[in-house]
Formats: C-alpha cells, sequence, structure tokens
C-alpha cells in the first residue's frame, strides 16, 4: 500500500500541475487525443473520476448524480478547485485500513487495491491526455511511470472489452515505461503537444 498510495499522491500532483498549466479560460472545444472527447469534456471527465471518484471510491460511497452533470470548468478558479479536490481524495486513501477489502462499483465489488490503481491510471492516462492537448506534457518519476505501466498492462484487454481504451499503438523502439503505458492503452505517445 505505501508504494502504491505514494505513486497516486505524485500522479495526483501532477495532474494538478498540468490543470495549473492549463489556464482559465479553457478552450472548452480544443480538439484532444481522446477521440469524440473535445477539451471540456475531457475535463470534465478526468476532474469527477480523478478527484471526487477517488475520495467516493475511498470513503465506500457513491458519486452524487449532480456531479455527473456539473461543468468543472465554469469557475474562476477551476484548476485550484480541482488541486483541492485531489489533495481531499489522496487525504482519503492516507489510512491504509482503506486500502483493504471490496469496494462496490454500482456494477460489481472489487478489491480496494485494484480500484486504487485504476483510478491512479486513469488520472495519470487523462492527465497526460490534457496536458497534450493545452501544449504541455506530463511527467511522472520512473518508479510511478513503472507502477502505471503493470496496472495498465493487467486491464487493458478489460478496458478494450468495454471501449475505455482504443486498439494498442505500436510503440516506438526506446519508449519509457509511461509512453509504454501510453501505447498500450491506444494512445500515441508520438503525438505532440498542440
Amino acid at each position: 500500500m505505501r508504494n502504491a498510495y505514494a505513486h497516486m499522491t505524485e500522479c495526483a500532483a501532477e495532474c494538478a500541475r498540468v490543470a495549473r498549466a492549463a489556464g482559465t479560460p479553457l478552450a472548452p472545444s480544443a480538439p484532444t487525443p481522446c477521440g469524440d472527447w473535445d477539451l471540456r469534456q475531457l475535463v470534465n471527465h478526468w476532474v469527477l473520476y480523478t478527484a471526487y471518484g477517488l475520495e467516493h471510491r475511498a470513503l465506500r460511497t457513491p458519486i452524487p448524480d449532480e456531479l455527473t452533470a456539473r461543468d468543472f470548468t465554469t469557475g474562476p478558479d477551476w484548476a485550484g478547485s480541482y488541486a483541492r479536490r485531489l489533495d481531499r481524495a489522496v487525504a482519503a486513501w492516507s489510512d491504509p485500513a482503506v486500502w483493504e477489502g471490496d469496494i462496490d462499483t454500482g456494477h460489481g465489488s472489487s478489491p480496494a487495491r485494484e480500484i486504487a490503481g485504476m483510478l491512479t491510471v486513469e488520472a495519470a492516462l487523462h492527465g497526460w491526455d490534457v496536458a497534450t492537448a493545452t501544449g504541455g506534457e506530463f511527467r511522472l518519476s520512473d518508479p510511478a511511470a513503472a507502477y502505471v505501466l503493470e496496472i495498465v498492462e493487467a486491464s487493458a484487454a478489460l478496458y478494450r472489452k468495454y471501449e475505455g481504451f482504443a486498439a494498442e499503438v505500436p510503440p516506438p523502439p526506446g519508449v519509457s515505461a509511461f509512453e509504454r503505458a501510453l501505447a498500450l492503452s491506444g494512445r500515441d505517445p508520438r503525438r505532440a503537444a498542440v
């Protein structure tokens, strides 16, 4: 749990940095690496699941319905609000007991450790999407990147089955662990920031 929590914390901090770098206001209709999603749709999904979803999973409570319809990008400091929610979410996972047992996702139960890992991956991959769409970059340490890759390798087939990942992109030789995770999730790690 200790290493996984450290990687979660690092991913959350990088997501907060990317959000602040993306600026206010966002260019809401800007294209993204996420298929048909524009930047507003991507950021709303990212905020909902990597901040609110992460906290609610730790607390074993459902995400309130009103949050699924909220546009998180309209506030004057959406990035600061997101960073504060991420801090709350990560703090909710600080108790080792939260990592034990199962979490009901509404579609069945899964071990808390798996849910935490999948949400950390969600933060990292969509963090890269937002960074790429806004002309930035998403940076992880080698250990955190290896953790993300391990989870993507273990869950890529399931994500692809439910259309959460596109078809794998053949990675160029010599790419980093994070770039391999991007390629396995259907993202082209060579995609230039716009």
